[in-house]
């Protein structure tokens, strides 16, 4: 049976090489205690290497011309596939809860599933997911780069990196036109308040060439007065923009903010 082919309209590259199979279990730590969370499982390929290695393997698919494709894989007593859109359902009541959230992400959703998935999937305790080398820079870019940004903030704030590890197009069908990565990052404790702390994270960084207190301000999150006595009051100036500061600097501001 020949499979559908991707569609660049939800972010699909198909994973098709099994050689790829043997790095995403060593950097999953894969167990068979584990409840695997996979978005956009495809063809399945990944799918069956999780299913034979964990407990249970819940699969999220949006695309349902992959139906038969993924029926004889789904008929397995420890697999659940799940049709819909992985942003919009509610993923916190999987049973069993999912502990690891390994895949092959979407292109064009990856960014917004790995951000809501910190908070709103308490139960992952670790991260593996394939995404652009781009994308996989940012989640654990430093301060005062390009790549640092709203994204990289969260993500160091609820997590520590792993594992990293450069994928060829090739494992792709059709190969995309961009490198890819694997990345894989363990959580650590939350900081109190963290849907406070993402408010204000996402305002800071959502107009960047503005000052910090002026893009809250544009971002609705605080008045520019409170923002910079809010900044007087952790000894920084004024003047700072958001791509300057650490992530632990995002909670103590969101704290005098709140």
């Amino acid at each position: 049976m020949s499979a559908p082919p991707p569609r660049k309209s939800l972010g699909q590259h198909f994973l098709v090489d099994d050689n790829i199979l043997g790095v995403i279990a060593r950097l999953a730590e894969l167990d068979e205690v584990d409840v695997a969370l996979e978005i956009g499982p495809g063809l399945g390929v990944l799918t069956n290497m999780l299913s034979a290695r964990c407990k249970h393997v819940h699969a999220i698919e949006l695309d349902n011309r992959l139906e038969s494709h993924l029926r004889e894989i789904a008929s397995a007593p420890n697999v659940s596939v799940t049709w819909g859109d992985a942003l919009k359902l509610d993923l916190s009541g999987l049973d069993p809860a999912p502990t690891k959230l390994v895949a092959n992400l979407p292109y064009n959703v990856a960014t917004p599933i790995v951000a809501e998935s910190l908070d709103r999937l308490p139960t992952i305790d670790l991260w593996c997911v394939m995404v652009q080398r781009e994308v996989a820079d940012r989640f654990f870019a430093v301060p005062s780069t390009k790549a640092y940004g709203a994204v990289s903030v969260l993500i160091q704030l609820a997590s520590v990196r792993t594992g990293f590890h450069p994928v060829s197009r090739t494992v792709f069908r059709p190969p995309p036109n961009v490198d890819s990565a694997l990345v894989a990052f363990r959580r650590i404790a939350l900081p109190d308040d963290f849907a406070g702390v993402r408010r204000v994270v996402e305002g800071a960084f959502a107009h960047r060439r503005k000052t910090l207190a002026n893009s809250l301000q544009l971002a609705d999150v605080a008045s520019r007065e409170a923002a910079v006595a809010a900044l007087d009051s952790l000894g920084i100036d004024a003047s700072v923009r958001a791509e300057a500061l650490e992530p632990p600097v995002f909670v103590e501001l969101a704290r005098r903010l709140a």
